[in-house]
């Protein structure tokens, strides 16, 4: 993971299967990590505003003995008010960490790039790497070992679509990605995630016809309105309506569990009766943002030694 998470792209699979362990540990165990963070403080900058990351981040850095300072956007970006070269330098004075939720994935390769403390990818425009951490955390609790098992995701290929690829094929799951023509996850990341994951055995595989998904032991999707995006919806409905996870849908590919990484928007890319149904899993995986986080935060700047 080296000195920073960014994008999990530069992880072995032995290091992820660590983190992943690490997780489920943290989850299980939460006293043995209390002060796994004593005496450090970070700082969470915040472009976009959240729930779940921002009280997951905050709560989890309280459980394990540390501090967090949360700035949001004054003026809708990081560079609005000083450039983001100054801003990692001031910030690396004082605090021992950097999370960042941004709009666009250079503005963390430029704090990454002048920090001299830890920076976390929290979202951005191409990665959400502790959201994924999180799902296949999730998926660790249900079926135990997660390799050569299949996530299907269905619905935009984005941010979450581009970790849930690299991090699952480092983990050895197989993956079927459906979307619209046009809404194809970004090629290059996907063929980043094929090569990774020729060390694990696993496979992906892309579709646009939804008709042709045929087996899968868990359908993730995600929203079809992103954060700014002023597509008519309308114009939304007609293109992803086909590709709606709903009971039929769950039966077609023999799916048990269904996953979401929120907000849902109920009846639109899911329907609001399988979010309440036994076979979903978006509290677990909203739990689980807080677990995954901190096994991150302890892997690159904590005093637990194992």
């Amino acid at each position: 993971m080296q000195d920073n998470l960014l994008t999990f792209k530069d992880t072995s699979v032995e290091q992820m299967q660590a983190l992943l362990a690490l997780a489920l540990n943290v989850k299980k165990s939460p006293s043995d990590y209390r002060d796994a963070l004593k005496g450090k403080s970070l700082v969470a900058l915040f472009e976009k505003p959240s729930l779940r990351t921002r009280v997951s981040f905050d709560i989890g850095i309280q459980k394990l003995g540390g501090h967090l300072v949360y700035l949001d956007s004054q003026s809708n970006n990081l560079a609005g008010r000083e450039d983001t070269k100054d801003m990692a330098l001031n910030l690396s004075c004082w605090c021992d960490g950097i999370i960042a939720r941004v709009f666009k994935h250079e503005t963390l390769e430029e704090l990454a790039e002048h920090a001299s403390v830890p920076v976390v990818n929290a979202l951005c425009d191409l990665y959400h790497p502790c959201q994924a951490l999180a799902d296949y955390l999730a998926m660790a609790e249900i079926f135990h070992d997660v390799k050569g098992r299949t996530m299907a995701y269905i619905g935009d290929g984005n941010n979450v679509t581009h970790s849930l690829l690299i991090v699952g094929a480092l983990l050895g799951v197989n993956q079927v990605v459906v979307t619209p023509v046009g809404h194809e996850a970004n090629p290059e990341i996907v063929a980043l995630a094929k090569n990774l994951a020729q060390q694990t055995g696993a496979s992906i595989t892309e579709l646009t016809d939804i008709t042709k998904l045929v087996q899968a032991d868990v359908i993730y999707t995600d929203t079809w309105l992103s954060m700014g995006d002023n597509t008519p919806l309308a114009q939304i409905k007609e293109t992803f309506m086909p590709y709606q996870v709903n009971e039929a849908l769950m039966q077609q590919c023999g799916a048990k569990y269904v996953m979401h990484c929120q907000p849902a928007h109920r009846d639109l890319e899911i329907t609001s009766s399988l979010i309440d149904s036994p076979a979903s899993l978006l509290m677990m995986q909203a739990e689980n943002r807080m677990h995954a986080q901190n096994a991150i935060l302890i892997t690159l700047l904590g005093n637990y030694v194992n």
